[in-house]
Parts: structure tokens; sequence; C-alpha cells
């Protein structure tokens, strides 16, 4: 399969022009048309080369699932910076890592969400413009307001208040100047974990995103995606939504219903209603959608595909959701130094248990778990490694640690894996770390890092336990100080205030000692087995 070497706003462009009276996002019952997508988008380019953005600034969003997210993501690139997406629900602590790593000089932000800006900004000097926005600006009734807003004059100095208004920054002009962009700059710095447990910014290019786009289109079809519908109820800033929903839906030139979250309810009346043809999830989403009465009277069956990723899908729950709704549901694998997506299964004949096949242009290989420089025999165990075009660059500012994963033009994904002749993958362990929480990378030496911050505690340990509805869940082992008297809640409550929920411990044990190598280190392999 060959590549088209464009940038995402060059996609965007070409897609909006041929389709430009076709639907692009459907918000709340309004439809908006790709016509509009790129107007707004080209404004929001303007108006941040107005306020200073020069190509590779980085900007960060702070956005819930709502159309102001496709429109800066691909404003910003427009405008030739840098994409950083925060998850809304970081705490202060993590959202000050990640904007000081990134270097990000401005935010876009849900006016929502302005306290967690408010408690973040005074620790992120370089942070010098915010804009707010709210979603309510293009449900029906806002989006006539906006349109009213846009049409009148412009106010002189608007662009000097803080934070400034999304409708300001919109007004202030509508043609942004040629940026220079090319394929292989960098589009997005996606944060993600490590076995380190320090939160590292993925260079993820133009090229990158738009192949992957492609690639998952591709195979999941055939080709033959085009003017489909997408449903958007996983979090837009997490990689497997940006690429596989949002950035797919444009360059299919296809329609995207945007719920701001995952809610069992909406998510039903809103395959009922608008017919989607393609819907993306993680497993717990699946688990959730299995409790509906009589499912099948919403017209799940009549989706093209549905699509799991982010964590393991037990075949349990995979067979029961095809059962109850005649829809076919198949399991992918990727991670967001990829783009994400390497394997998916393919929709006619899928495996249960496999991470399915290789999509098109990528190459793996299973090599040992010592040295990682032998390829193991078919059907052996060693360590997944990836090549292709969807391969970030790197971290950022992080040369130690991208050598370390990207050697010889190779990515080692520290997934421990093995192929059957019929060229699928299955996953059979984590060489790191990780615990996947309903989708979610939790990186254990973060959440101690927490836990040894608390005057009472003196040794901590976390781990992964299997849990039914999210796959697994954060368990946190903890010696006491001696003396100190502490209870789980309180551990728990300590957590809360520094954590996103789903990085939380949900239960915690207390021990005298915590299992250590000859060298002093933790042995989490040793807290599994008794966890």
């Amino acid at each position: 399969m060959k590549h088209r070497r464009i940038t995402l706003s060059q996609m965007l462009e070409e897609v909006a022009i041929a389709a430009s009276r076709k639907t692009a996002m459907i918000y709340f019952g309004h439809r908006i048309p790709y016509s509009t997508f790129l107007s707004h988008v080209q404004r929001v380019a303007a108006g941040l080369q107005a306020l200073g953005l020069r190509k590779g600034d980085r900007v960060a969003l702070l956005l819930p699932n709502c159309p102001q997210f496709f429109i800066a993501y691909f404003g910003v690139l427009r405008a030739g910076g840098i994409v950083t997406a925060t998850s809304p629900i970081y705490t202060p602590r993590e959202a000050i890592h990640q904007w000081n790593d990134a270097g990000a000089t401005i935010l876009i932000a849900d006016a929502l969400l302005a306290p967690l800006v408010n408690a973040s900004r005074p620790a992120c000097p370089q942070l010098r413009r915010v804009i707010l926005t709210h979603g309510a600006q293009y449900t029906r009734s806002g989006a006539a307001t906006l349109a009213r807003a846009l049409r009148s004059p412009k106010p002189p100095g608007m662009s000097h208040g803080d934070p400034l208004p999304w409708e300001n920054l919109l007004r202030i002009s509508r043609h942004p100047q040629p940026a220079g962009t090319r394929p292989d700059d960098v589009a997005c710095l996606q944060y993600t974990g490590g076995t380190t447990g320090v939160s590292k910014g993925a260079m993820l290019t133009h090229a990158n995103l738009v192949v992957n786009a492609e690639q998952t289109c591709e195979w999941l079809t055939g080709g033959q995606l085009h003017g489909e519908t997408f449903v958007a109820a996983l979090p837009l800033f997490h990689i497997y939504a940006t690429t596989c929903v949002m950035i797919s839906a444009v360059h299919s030139a296809s329609a995207t219903i945007i719920l701001p979250r995952f809610e069992l309810e909406p998510v039903l009346q809103a395959v009922r209603e608008h017919r989607p043809s393609l819907f993306h999830g993680v497993p717990t989403m699946y688990v959730a959608l299995n409790t509906a009465p009589d499912i099948r009277r919403y017209g799940f069956g009549a989706l093209r595909v549905c699509m799991s990723g982010g964590a393991p899908l037990p075949i349990a729950v995979q067979q029961e959701f095809e059962t109850k709704t005649g829809a076919r549901l198949v399991e992918g694998y990727g991670l967001t130094e990829c783009s994400p997506a390497t394997h998916v299964n393919p929709p006619g004949a899928p495996r249960a248990g496999s991470i399915g096949q290789l999509v098109p242009g990528t190459e793996a290989r299973i090599v040992d778990l010592d040295k990682g420089t032998t390829e193991v025999a078919l059907g052996e165990e060693g360590e997944l490694t990836i090549r292709g075009p969807q391969v970030m660059k790197g971290y950022w500012n992080k040369p130690e640690e991208t050598a370390a994963v990207l050697r010889d033009g190779w990515l080692y994904t520290g997934d421990i894996a093995k192929r059957d002749s019929e060229g699928f993958y299955y996953i059979v362990d984590r060489k790191k770390d990780l615990i996947l929480v309903g989708g979610f990378n939790v990186y254990p030496r973060e959440v101690e890092e927490v836990l040894f911050q608390h005057p009472a505690i003196q040794e901590a340990g976390v781990v992964g336990v299997a849990d039914a509805y999210r796959g697994e869940s954060v368990k946190a082992f903890v010696v006491r100080k001696p003396g100190a008297s502490l209870a789980e809640e309180e551990v728990i409550e300590y957590c809360r205030k520094n954590l996103a929920a789903y990085k939380i411990p949900r239960s915690v044990e207390f021990r005298d000692t915590l299992p250590r190598s000859g060298v002093g280190k933790y042995l989490r392999r040793e807290l599994r087995k008794t966890g």
C-alpha cells in the first residue's frame, strides 16, 4: 500500500473542499458541515498567528469531547503549531508537568475547567495566553449565537484580553498565513508514561498520523470507507480516538457523532437515531453495553464494524456483545508511539484472543527477551518490535529514552507476544509494569511517588489486579512509618487529591515489609502473585 505524504492540514482542506456540504460533526443534534469546519479552522489558525504563534510553538488543549477539539486541533496545525492534548481529569500536578515539559505557550480550554487552569497556570511561566470556550457554542442554539457574533464588527483591542473568549479568537481574521509545514514536521506531542514513571511526549508527525488513519481505514474496509458515520465516545485527547476516530473520519469525508463522554443511555440513543457505521471503544464500554436491556433494538447490528482497543478484550465480553447485538466486534492493538495502530483483526475473519494481523505497510518482529537482537521461532514468545511509517520520531527532549526504545529503526514495545503461521499476533504478557485501567495507562511508579509523599507512609508498591469491569484496577501495598496510624480510605483520599481518577488505588493492603531483590528493588511480580 502506497501512502500519500501530506500534512493533516492538506488532508482536511482537500476533503472539506470536495465534500463542503457533507456533515463533518453531529453535536447534540446540530450538524456542522465540512465548509463550516474548515472556515473555523482557518479562523483559529489566523487568530493564533495574530497572537504571536510561530511554526513549532506548542499549544495545549484542555477540552472534553466537543467540536472545538476538532477545530482547535486542526487550527493549531494550520497555523504551524504543535498540539499537546491534556486530559480534562488531570490534577494540577499532572497538567503542570505536561505543559512545562512541552513548553506550551498557549492553552485552549473549556470554561468549566477554569479552576484547573487557574490552579496550574502560576507554575507554568511560559504559558502566556489562555483561550476559553464552552461546549454550548456548537449546539443548535449556541451555533446561531456564535454565527451572529462572527458577523459583527471586530471590537478594538479584543486580542489583548486574557483569558480570550473563543468567539473573539475566531473574529481576529479569516485568513491564516502559509505556515510552511511539511509532512515530517511534528504535529503533536502525545504524552505517555513509561517504565520510569516519567511522562514523555511522543513526537508524532503529520505523516505518522495521516498514514495511520489510512492504514486502519484500509484494513477495516478494504479501502471502501467513505462518507461513513463514526461515534466519538472515547476521549478525544487519547491517541486511540484522535487517530482512529477524528483523523480517520476526516480522511474519509465522514461524519462524527460527538458525545461529551461515554454514558450508556446517550450512546444507545445516538446509535438508534443516527445509525453510525463504525464504533470505537475500549473493553469496559462493551462490558457496559452488554448490560443494556434488549440492546439489539437500538440498531447495533447495522454497524459495519465495532473496534476494541486500549486493553485486552476478554473473549467472553466479545462473544456476549456479538450475540446480543448482532454486530461484529474485532480487537486491535497499538501504542502511543505508533500513532497508535499496528495490528487489527480482519472484520470478516477475526480470531478471538488475538490482536489481529499487521495493518498495511507495517512490519513486526518478535525478538529474544534478553538482548532483543535475535528473532525467535514461529510460535515462540518474545518482545514485540515494530517498524513502519506510523512510528514516532522519538520522545520530546529525551534522547536517552528514545534510544532505549528505537533501535536500528525498530520500536521495542515492551510487550511479550507470539505469532502463529497465519500472521495473527497474541499478547502474552508485558515486560513493563504498565497497568491498563479501562484503556488508560497507569504507571505504578507515578502512583508510588505520590504515596511516598504521605507523611505516614514508609514504603509503597503498586500493581494491577484483575477487574471484571475495567480489565485491571490499581492496588497499593503500603508499609506505615513506625507508630503511624493510617487507614485505607485515608490513603485513597490522599491519592484523589493528586491523581486522575483512573490512577487512584481501589484497594490498599497494609504490610510490615515489601518483597525486594538482592539490590533492594521492589519486586512487583511478587506483589502481583499475592495481590
